[in-house]
Protein backbone atom coordinates (compact mmCIF):
# COMPACT_ATOMS: atom_id res chain seq x y z
CA UNK A 1 0.00 0.00 0.00
CA UNK A 2 2.85 2.40 0.71
CA UNK A 3 4.20 1.98 -2.82
CA UNK A 4 0.90 3.18 -4.23
CA UNK A 5 0.83 6.10 -1.80
CA UNK A 6 4.38 7.08 -2.77
CA UNK A 7 3.48 6.89 -6.46
CA UNK A 8 0.43 9.11 -5.93
CA UNK A 9 2.54 11.73 -4.09
CA UNK A 10 5.16 11.69 -6.84
CA UNK A 11 2.50 12.24 -9.48
CA UNK A 12 0.98 15.11 -7.48
CA UNK A 13 4.36 16.80 -7.10
CA UNK A 14 5.12 16.37 -10.81
CA UNK A 15 1.78 17.89 -11.79
CA UNK A 16 2.22 20.84 -9.40
CA UNK A 17 3.14 23.92 -11.47
CA UNK A 18 2.59 26.68 -8.90
CA UNK A 19 6.28 27.64 -8.67
CA UNK A 20 6.88 27.55 -12.40
CA UNK A 21 6.01 31.21 -13.07
CA UNK A 22 8.37 32.47 -10.39
CA UNK A 23 11.29 30.56 -11.90
CA UNK A 24 10.49 31.84 -15.37
CA UNK A 25 10.36 35.45 -14.18
CA UNK A 26 13.65 35.04 -12.32
CA UNK A 27 15.32 33.64 -15.43
CA UNK A 28 13.99 36.48 -17.57
CA UNK A 29 15.24 39.05 -15.05
CA UNK A 30 18.65 37.40 -15.16
CA UNK A 31 18.73 37.46 -18.96
CA UNK A 32 17.74 41.12 -19.02
CA UNK A 33 20.45 41.93 -16.48
CA UNK A 34 23.10 40.12 -18.52
CA UNK A 35 21.98 41.87 -21.70
CA UNK A 36 22.02 45.25 -19.97
CA UNK A 37 25.52 44.55 -18.69
CA UNK A 38 26.70 43.65 -22.18
CA UNK A 39 25.17 46.77 -23.74
CA UNK A 40 26.06 49.26 -21.00
CA UNK A 41 29.47 48.52 -19.46
CA UNK A 42 28.91 51.02 -16.63
CA UNK A 43 25.97 48.96 -15.39
CA UNK A 44 27.95 45.70 -15.44
CA UNK A 45 29.66 46.48 -12.12
CA UNK A 46 26.34 47.12 -10.38
CA UNK A 47 24.84 43.94 -11.80
CA UNK A 48 27.87 41.93 -10.69
CA UNK A 49 27.54 43.32 -7.17
CA UNK A 50 23.83 42.47 -7.02
CA UNK A 51 24.40 38.89 -8.21
CA UNK A 52 27.24 38.47 -5.71
CA UNK A 53 24.96 39.59 -2.86
CA UNK A 54 22.21 37.22 -4.03
CA UNK A 55 24.67 34.32 -4.26
CA UNK A 56 26.06 34.94 -0.77
CA UNK A 57 22.57 35.22 0.70
CA UNK A 58 21.48 31.95 -0.93
CA UNK A 59 24.66 30.22 0.24
CA UNK A 60 24.08 31.40 3.80
CA UNK A 61 20.44 30.28 3.66
CA UNK A 62 21.45 26.85 2.38
CA UNK A 63 24.05 26.50 5.14
CA UNK A 64 21.49 27.21 7.88
CA UNK A 65 18.91 24.78 6.50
Amino acid sequence: MTRITNLVWKLRIWADTRGQDLIEYALMAGFVAVAAGAIMPGVATSISTIFSKIASTMTAAAATS
